[in-house]
């Protein structure tokens, strides 16, 4: 048996946290063939949107949203892991617009650690779950080298208020409400390269639900044409599946995105995560760079994100009430432009 004081949970994981997934150009191959028969007309988000979440409509007020979500260690302490990874799994149901109803652990783990460090990040998971308003309903595990923790969550939303992620328009503007960075962050902290400054305020960020994000977004109605939330295939890889799904295609402005602390430091120490490659292998072919920005600049934009912000879609007259909210802090970042050939991300410096 291993004890809790003696093991560092990131030295168990080949990849941490959303840098895990699969990547999305390999993900289209797998899914490419499949094809469904008999999907009921109640469905109204499946396999086939490529969205946040499955939605399945009950009745002309209420539809139940489905999703999952799990990864290896993202920090070393236990509880903080349980907390980032059920915020991470939860914020999918809020990227719908929905709230959440109940969650269900999922959890892979080695028989030699010690019983003490998966309690503390079960502890940490119901923590977040309660704090949601909502509980740990029940769980499943399994046996495993490497350790892996996230949820099974069911939520509620409006049939007439899912958020999706196309519909975005030409003249929207884009924003989001969480700063970028975490994967170069936390791939620091695995080197030992990282402060304990700059790594606080990521696991504030990784911890901070999604929920008010959300409430705003749904209180804008209308005015929101489509969202999503900015997990591991980082924030060019998900903006891209929504100018995509929407055809449309945005521009950014690289001075007016937010990142965590020393983000650029990180980077040109050369902690940059896996996932990194694979989303700009995806991504790259439909971006186009200004030439002022170097590498680094753009591999950070390439960084994926767990427990990242919500990224919208808004009306620009929607803009100053929901900047003006003082507990949520949306940055304006881009815009939405038309579509000439095929949908196309444009990065300013």
């Amino acid at each position: 048996m291993t004890t809790n004081q003696r093991v560092r949970l990131t030295e168990l994981a080949s990849c941490a946290g959303c840098a895990a997934k699969i990547g999305a150009d390999m993900l289209a191959k797998v899914l490419g063939p499949l094809r469904q028969r008999n999907v009921p007309a109640q469905l109204l988000v499946g396999l086939g949107a490529i969205d946040d979440a499955a939605v399945y409509q009950v009745n002309a007020q209420q539809a139940i949203i489905s999703t999952a979500d799990f990864f290896p260690p993202v920090v070393d302490d236990p509880y903080t892991f349980g907390a980032i990874a059920a915020t991470n799994a939860l914020s999918d149901v809020y990227a719908m617009g929905g709230q959440v109803l109940m969650a269900i652990n999922l959890v892979a783990w080695p028989e030699n650690l010690d019983t003490s460090i998966l309690s503390e990040v079960l502890r940490g998971g119901m923590d977040i779950v309660e704090q949601a308003g909502s509980a740990i309903a029940g769980g499943h595990s399994i046996s495993d080298d490497e350790p892996k923790y996230g949820l099974a969550v069911t939520g509620m939303v409006h049939p007439d208020h899912i958020l999706t992620k196309g519909g975005a328009k030409p003249g929207d503007i884009l924003i989001l409400s969480k700063p970028l960075g975490t994967g170069l962050l936390t791939t620091a902290q695995k080197q030992d390269k990282v402060t304990d400054e700059d790594m606080a305020a990521a696991v504030r960020s990784m911890t901070n639900l999604n929920r008010r994000a959300s409430e705003l977004l749904v209180q804008a109605g209308l005015a929101v044409h489509a969202a999503t939330d900015i997990t591991g295939f980082s924030l060019l890889g998900h903006a891209w599946e929504m100018a995509a799904q929407s055809r449309t295609n945005m521009r950014f402005d690289y001075r007016m995105l937010p990142f965590l602390p020393n983000v650029r430091h990180y980077a040109e120490l050369g902690c940059i995560p896996g996932g990194t490659a694979r989303n700009d292998r995806s991504v790259r072919p439909h971006v186009h760079f200004d030439l002022n920005l170097d590498r680094l600049d753009q591999a950070i934009l390439f960084d994926p994100q767990t427990s990242g912000g919500l990224f919208a879609a808004i009306d620009p007259a929607a803009w100053a009430d929901i900047s003006q909210q003082k507990d949520v802090q949306f940055i304006r970042i881009g815009e939405v432009t038309e579509q000439v050939n095929v949908p196309v991300i444009t990065v300013n410096a």
